[in-house]
């Protein structure tokens, strides 16, 4: 090979790490001094942009092959010499390494370097960035690629193949995305494939990481997918999937630091080769707003909509349709089972119904929880409208007191807004009070389309009434959401919650199939200690401060509740433009009853543009208040949000609007002011990162150390896990086996 154009591969071996590690198999580029180009005092190693980023997996049963095609470039004017650094998987194999250069894809060689942990160390001094000790205790290649052209593309791919991690009937695939904060620029295309295909049975098929499409394409095989653009990924994508035959699904996910109780994190997933005779019948009553209000473009819409759920009925389903608005008035007496001629029946209805008169809700729900019959499945209420009541009964209330008292049956109530000009209030508590869900429309939305999707979802029940019992030795609390949906083909449900004791215990899973109860029961082995999972701390604190915040919003704010968002949204990070306001405001009033000192503050006012997040702030605290308008809404559906979010992108609601300053990270938005490790939260205060856990124990003693200095990396090579820490920056605080490290330059 021309020398010109020479790769040396080099297999690096460091130190290993003592402990739980997650996995790296993400490849960056570390740009170099070259003495000969440029002198070296001159010269500060910097990352290469990514171009693109696609992988693909093929995964069976528990055997994974990960293809990653990279194209990275040199915006520059100058010649470049760089490094390719690629974190191998503990226990995956090599299959290939290639490189495109001139357009010929070129073979690397691969060799063995004995000063591995030496260069790596180098890289660290060099670029005076501690980022990379995130990789520490990982093998690695390290390839020399010279030359980078000018202005040119380098395109990187490699393949591995790994065994992996399968825990009772659960299966876990990871792929950290974490090394592409090492680009330059913004990625402009990131995409995952991930191909499951097993002999047995595919359940379960979730990711907690990101906001994934997941297809289930037959019993044995699922595709789920990401795309983004114009992003720097900075976690770990994780997928996790069951095998086995099944009727119903169970997903068992725990963390446990050992000393405080331990989260899980349950899925449950109906079989996906549930036959037709099996999906239970449904009874739905469709309540539609015909109010002068809803004219026009709006009724038009909502009648598309109603048609396209009439006309998706199954033949043994019972329905119904009630339209309001000076008065209520349905289609039938009672809920009737369809046929053709009560379809067509209800079609013909829908086409004459025009706006016209008041907001009358109360008489409108009042008559969909009439006649319901005996031995029939339990009934769903569908209310649409876009006003506030206006005739009948109007006090918010007194409205909710009567509609609990008349909904004996368990109704579930699901309200869809459309449009700012509702109560908020009123239609959320309604689905509080009844255990349903609410959805907003905006005025720039469809709302056949929002209804038509949501119906979909819906059309299948395989059980409802669900209930859950986990037996001794473990005892669960705070399990959210506190009541469980009904399951449907193809959804799953999801539940998160703390718990205490550990060991296997028997999980049971009651529900209702018509008027007959059924059991499902399964073991689950909850861990005191177990730091595999630690994405779960995070989603329970989102659930957790999601369902408090709805109740400040529906019943007032008082101090208990205040109080209790600030402790659980500070200790896991949960950073939204509410919580974050109420943390400032909590510890300026600390610092100057001095119970804290100014350094260990966690948001502190340097962090943001102070008038613009005052603004916001000041916005944010009055929609809580607010019971229509657009502000009101948007708190609604971003709280719901939160309370049943089931991946990372759900949790940080409304972090957008947060006026944040450039803090000098390379991290941006909501991962530059605060991360997560191993279930804790560290913020960046404007001067350093702080373990959330320094306030709470700051009695605790302190050992200051130097960044980069020889004590810095005795206490790396000495506690090789702390580098999960010392990654975040040059100046760090937290706490490491009872004792308080603060490094700082």
């Amino acid at each position: 090979m021309n020398n010109k154009f020479r790769i040396v591969l080099i297999l690096l071996f460091s130190i290993s790490v003592l402990g739980s590690i997650r996995l790296f198999s993400d490849g960056f580029i570390v740009i170099r001094p070259n003495p000969v180009l440029r002198p070296v005092h001159s010269f500060r190693p910097f990352p290469l942009a990514v171009k693109y980023h696609r992988v693909n997996v093929k995964i069976f049963n528990n055997v994974s092959e990960t293809f990653i095609d990279q194209v990275f470039y040199n915006p520059t004017r100058r010649i470049l010499e760089g490094f390719y650094i690629f974190p191998v998987p503990d226990g995956a194999v090599i299959n290939r390494f290639s490189m495109f250069i001139n357009g010929k894809e070129t073979e690397a060689e691969l060799l063995d370097a004995k000063k591995a942990k030496k260069i790596y160390t180098d890289i660290v001094r060099e670029m005076k960035d501690p980022a990379l000790l995130e990789y520490s205790g990982k093998r690695m290649f390290k390839v020399r690629i010279f030359p980078i052209e000018p202005m040119s593309e380098k395109r990187i791919k490699i393949s591995y193949s790994e065994v992996l991690n399968k825990e009772g009937k659960t299966i876990e695939y990871i792929y950290p995305l974490n090394t592409e904060k090492f680009s330059s620029q913004p990625i402009k295309d990131v995409t995952i494939k991930v191909d499951i295909k097993s002999t047995g049975n595919i359940g379960n098929v979730y990711c907690p990481t990101h906001k994934t499409e997941i297809i289930k394409k037959s019993v044995g095989s699922a595709v789920v997918g990401f795309e983004a653009s114009n992003v720097k990924p900075d976690r770990d994508f994780k997928v996790y999937f069951d095998s086995g035959k099944s009727d119903m699904n169970f997903s068992l996910k725990t963390f446990g630091n050992g000393v405080d109780d331990g989260f899980f994190f349950l899925n449950i997933t109906p079989a996906f080769d549930i036959s037709r005779s099996e999906i239970l019948p449904k009874d739905v009553v469709f309540i539609l707003d015909v109010s002068g209000s809803m004219a026009g473009k709006k009724i038009e819409q909502a009648k598309r909509a109603l048609k396209f759920c009439i006309n998706n009925l199954s033949y043994k389903d019972r329905f119904n349709i009630i339209k309001f608005s000076t008065e209520a008035e349905s289609l039938f007496t009672a809920s009737m089972t369809v046929n053709k001629k009560r379809v067509s029946h209800a079609i013909d209805f829908i086409d004459d119904l025009r706006a016209i008169g008041g907001t009358n809700i109360f008489e409108a729900i009042e008559l969909g929880l009439k006649n319901r019959g005996k031995d029939v499945p339990p009934r769903t209420i569908i209310l649409i409208t876009d006003g506030k009541p206006t005739i009948g009964l109007t006090n918010e209330k007194e409205l909710i007191k009567e509609i609990e008292k008349k909904n004996r049956g368990g109704t579930k109530i699901f309200t869809f807004g459309i449009g700012n000009d509702i109560n908020t209030h009123l239609l959320d508590k309604l689905t509080f009070i009844s255990g349903a869900f609410r959805s907003y429309i905006s005025p720039n939305e469809d709302i056949e389309v929002k209804i038509s999707s949501f119906f979909s979802k819906i059309e299948s029940p395989v059980l409802t009434g669900l209930e859950l019992k986990i037996d001794s030795p473990v005892k669960v609390r705070k399990v959210y959401p506190e009541v469980i949906p009904d399951l449907f083909k193809g959804s799953s449900v999801s539940l998160i919650g703390r718990f205490s004791g550990d060991g296997n215990a028997k999980i049971i899973l009651k529900g209702r199939i018509m008027n007959r109860s059924k059991q499902f029961v399964f073991s689950g082995n909850f861990k005191k200690i177990d730091h595999s999972s630690d994405f779960i701390p995070k989603l329970w604190a989102a659930r957790r401060v999601g369902f408090l915040l709805d109740q400040i919003r529906l019943n007032g704010e008082n101090d208990e509740l205040k109080n209790e968002v600030i402790r659980v949204a500070r200790k896991y990070g949960i950073v939204t433009p509410y919580t974050s306001y109420l943390i400032v405001e909590d510890e300026k009033r600390s610092v100057t009853r001095r119970l804290i000192n100014e350094n260990d503050r966690l948001l502190t006012p340097s962090v943001f543009s102070a008038d613009r997040f005052k603004e916001e702030s000041a916005r944010n605290h009055s929609s809580m208040k607010m019971k229509s308008g657009s502000l009101s809404v948007r708190a609604s559906r971003e709280i719901q949000q939160m309370y049943l979010a089931s991946d990372y992108s759900q949790i940080n609601q409304g972090i957008k609007r947060i006026p944040m300053k450039n803090v000098g990270v390379k991290t941006s938005g909501v991962r530059s002011v605060v991360q997560n490790i191993n279930g804790r939260a560290f913020y960046n205060n404007g001067k350093f990162w702080v373990d959330s856990l320094v306030r709470v124990k700051k009695s605790l003693t302190t050992v200051k150390i130097k960044f980069l200095s020889e004590k810095y990396f005795k206490l790396l090579e000495n506690n090789p896990s702390v580098s999960k820490f010392l990654f975040l920056g040059k100046n760090v605080k937290f706490i490491y086996n009872s004792i308080i490290y603060e490094i700082s330059e």
